[in-house]
């Protein structure tokens, strides 16, 4: 028996365990990226691509938090990968994209908190399915068992029909908890980023020119033309559906917001009509998520491969299908809200919703955050600002 154990001591002390697999590769990726800004550093045929090119100039070395500075200041335009010289088949091989792709996805892991739910972003895909699943059917089977079934089932469109099925009290303490939770999380999870990346104090210097880049995704236009988005030709397609998601989701935003006025400051409760401005936000910002959504899903899979981080995609597709989805459910529980059928989409899309509030600083919604501080960084060093 002795000789037994230690044959599997041997083994086990020889085989190399999860923790520093991921640690070798993280070691590994950084050192193929630092090798890339090298090669870019002195070739800078892309310098009038995007902002991390100009940023990247500014550098002569670049240690990891260079790396994860310039990863969140990248859009993913593409524009780099099929303009190089060295980029696949040669055997230089750089791959700016598919690198800082996978660099941002370890900086979501690097300044997660709380740092227990970092782990959320492994198989960030599956996870964020099941837990979209978990949600609806939570929120739906506690609606079914708690609520009176004649309002849970019944026809009406009356003030306080949705109160009827969730009561106020229940619908406003679930998003408002997940809410203020999710915008903690994302603050300290930004704070972290700023500090760890070497953004120093904030300076006025810069700030309206980076609230321009962030609202127009000028870093989306490539060199003027547009993104490479689905291959060698320049498109404005992810431009545009990139600003569909990001407008219609605040529109949807705002007209809760503008609910929560209705109901408390002015006493008008909800369901509300067609035409009034909670409802036209709500609508045109759903219409506008769910364009904005199919059509970056669609980008994805028609877009080449080749400067893709695979390892990402899982997590990307699943984010686009919580935001479609809960713009879906809205958009069904306007359209049937006068039927039996309005105490079921209420709770499929409260379900939608809380799940998107709880997740946001655990998916890719946190590259908002983090490129927005990028781009404020990159607005603040620019010669320009610093003058």
């Amino acid at each position: 028996m002795p000789a037994i154990e230690q044959i599997i001591e041997s083994v086990v002390a020889k085989a190399p365990s999860a923790c520093r697999l991921r640690t070798e590769r993280r070691a590994s990726l950084y050192m193929d990226a630092r090798r890339a800004m090298d090669i870019c550093n002195a070739c800078r045929y892309c310098e009038g691509f995007c902002a991390v090119f100009p940023a990247m100039t500014l550098r002569r070395e670049f240690e990891d938090r260079d790396l994860d500075y310039l990863a969140n200041l990248c859009h993913n335009c593409r524009g780099c990968f099929y303009s190089c010289q060295y980029a696949p088949p040669h055997e230089f091989g750089v791959n700016v994209p598919k690198l800082f792709a996978e660099i941002r996805a370890e900086t979501y892991r690097d300044y997660a908190w709380p740092r227990p739910f970092a782990g959320l972003f492994r198989r960030n895909g599956t996870i964020l399915s099941l837990a979209t699943l978990a949600g609806i059917a939570i929120v739906l089977l506690l609606t079914m068992a708690l609520a009176d079934r004649r309002a849970t089932f019944g026809a009406s469109d009356h003030p306080g029909s949705f109160y009827a099925v969730i009561p106020w009290a229940a619908m406003t303490a679930a998003a408002g908890a997940s809410f203020l939770f999710a915008i903690l999380a994302l603050i300290v999870g930004g704070v972290r980023f700023w500090r760890a990346t070497g953004g120093g104090q904030v300076r006025l210097a810069g700030v309206s020119q980076a609230f321009a880049d962030i609202l127009t995704l000028r870093n989306l236009g490539g060199g003027g033309d547009g993104c490479n988005d689905r291959d060698e030709r320049y498109s404005m397609a992810r431009r545009r559906f990139h600003h569909a998601m990001f407008y219609g989701f605040l529109l949807c935003f705002a007209s809760t917001s503008v609910a929560t006025v209705y109901d408390h400051l002015l006493g008008v409760i909800a369901p509300y009509p067609f035409l009034s401005l909670p409802v036209q936000l709500g609508f045109w910002g759903g219409l506008g998520l769910l364009v904005g959504t199919a059509g970056l899903a669609w980008l994805k899979v028609v877009g080449d491969s080749a400067p893709a981080a695979p390892t990402v995609l899982g997590g990307d597709f699943a984010l686009l299908m919580l935001l479609a989805l809960t713009a879906l459910t809205g958009l069904l529980l306007l359209g049937f809200r006068a039927t039996g059928a309005m105490g079921a989409l209420l709770a499929i899309h409260l379900g939608t919703v809380l799940t998107l509030f709880l997740f946001m600083p655990y998916s890719k919604m946190v590259h908002g955050v983090y490129r927005s501080l990028a781009l404020l960084r990159n607005a603040q060093e620019r010669p320009a600002a610093l003058a």
